[in-house]
């Protein structure tokens, strides 16, 4: 089972974007997406280089706020997530 965490876009080079991904920033591919995407959008990424859904706003929000209270709690045994 994958966990992907929303990725924010701060720039896109042609194929290719620059994400922010929980105060990370790395580059991925754009080939994989189906839909436009802009700088501000939400995406998933696999494989750890290639963006392949949008994420509606909100959404991405929400699961950055679930995904924080979680890590909040400290090391723990993830099978109990």
């Amino acid at each position: 089972m994958c966990l992907a965490i929303p990725s924010r876009i701060i720039e896109i080079n042609d194929l290719m974007a620059v994400v922010d991904t929980l105060g990370e920033r790395r580059d991925v591919s754009l080939v994989l997406m189906h839909e436009e995407v802009a700088v501000g959008d939400y995406v998933l990424i696999q494989l750890g280089t290639f963006a392949y859904e949008r994420v509606d706003e909100a959404r991405a929000r929400e699961s950055l706020a679930l995904m924080e209270e979680v890590f909040a709690q400290g090391p723990a045994d993830v099978r109990a997530w």
